[in-house]
């Protein structure tokens, strides 16, 4: 997971200079995929009131049952297929997965877009070069993620109030993605380019592989004869303090437990217990913790003990 001081990723403010000529306007903004996380979008924007008008399109006949066309008629229409709304737009979010991005973006530059449309779109791991058919064509690119866990349309959008939004790209579409953050009371981070893949790797370490980690951490505890509620309640409670540690302190010092302290016989006892799987994983992120308790200090001796246990050391 890299770290977020590397020369990939750098944390920038969010807010424009009132100084600067006027950015892009969100006052029409058109996005294409009403999926998951274009209607949490559309829907927190909508409610903050930072756009005009939204026009979705999207594969389905008639648009999806959702607050966002239910809540503000007048606001957001659903269009079926690709074809532009009848209103200009200000510019052009794509929400669609990674996997039909490409042939999204192909069927657009077929078609007559308004000249130098700022076109947005929101994949984690993909880089600009996606968007080049209509960079082709004149249109400033730009990318926008959240950072954040959207697994509901209707709750994402409170989701998405705060959160964090990796952006790359220069030009109008860059100013438009940063006022679409602006828009949800976020902060931007500055992916560098050739940084998209490693940005969305360290997303996936901090968000799913944590969701994985803990069915894990559960299915180990209900193993020890602890009910499936109890374990549930306690092991999120004990990951929540954890990385509420690391917001403020930082992993290094962060960092708890046998491995932080050394104590190779603790770590001995819970490989004696631990099934292939769960040990190979054990093993791999004691590794890890071991470098962390190494660069805090612990002893040479104490390393070399842990280390030789966990396979490794430093």
């Amino acid at each position: 997971m890299p770290d977020p001081r590397s020369p990939d990723v750098d944390e920038i403010p969010a807010s424009p200079n009132p100084d600067e000529t006027p950015r892009p306007t969100l006052d029409r903004l058109w996005i294409v995929g009403a999926g998951r996380l274009g209607l949490a979008l559309g829907y927190r924007l909508a409610e903050a009131g930072a756009v005009g008008s939204l026009a979705y399109s999207g594969r389905r006949a008639a648009a999806p049952e959702h607050p966002v066309f239910s809540r503000y008629p007048g606001l957001a229409r659903y269009h079926a297929g690709l074809a532009p709304p009848p209103s200009a737009m200000t510019g052009l979010l794509l929400a669609v997965p990674d996997d039909a991005l490409a042939e999204v973006v192909a069927a657009l530059a077929g078609l007559d877009l308004p000249p130098a449309l700022p076109v947005l779109h929101a994949s984690g791991s993909l880089s600009l070069d996606v968007l080049a058919p209509l960079s082709a064509r004149g249109h400033s690119v730009a990318g926008v993620h959240p950072l954040a866990a959207i697994a509901d349309p209707v709750d994402g959008a409170e989701r998405l109030r705060g959160a964090t939004f990796g952006v790359e790209g220069e030009g109008a579409a860059r100013e438009l993605a940063e006022r679409l953050v602006e828009a949800c009371e976020g902060r931007a981070l500055s992916i560098r380019p050739g940084g998209k893949a490693l940005y969305h790797a360290a997303a996936v370490f901090a968000s799913n592989y944590a969701v994985a980690l803990l069915s894990v951490a559960e299915r180990l505890m209900l193993q020890a004869g602890v009910g499936p509620r109890e374990a549930q309640a306690a092991l999120t409670a004990l990951a929540a303090g954890a990385v509420e540690n690391v917001a403020a302190h930082g992993p290094i010092a962060a960092l708890t437990g046998p491995v932080a302290r050394g104590d190779a016989e603790t770590v001995a006892r819970h490989l004696a217990r631990l099934s292939g799987a769960d040990r190979d994983v054990y093993c791999l992120l004691g590794r890890e913790a071991l470098k962390l308790a190494s660069v805090r200090g612990l002893d040479a001796d104490s390393v070399a003990r842990v280390g030789a246990l966990l396979g490794g050391g430093e």
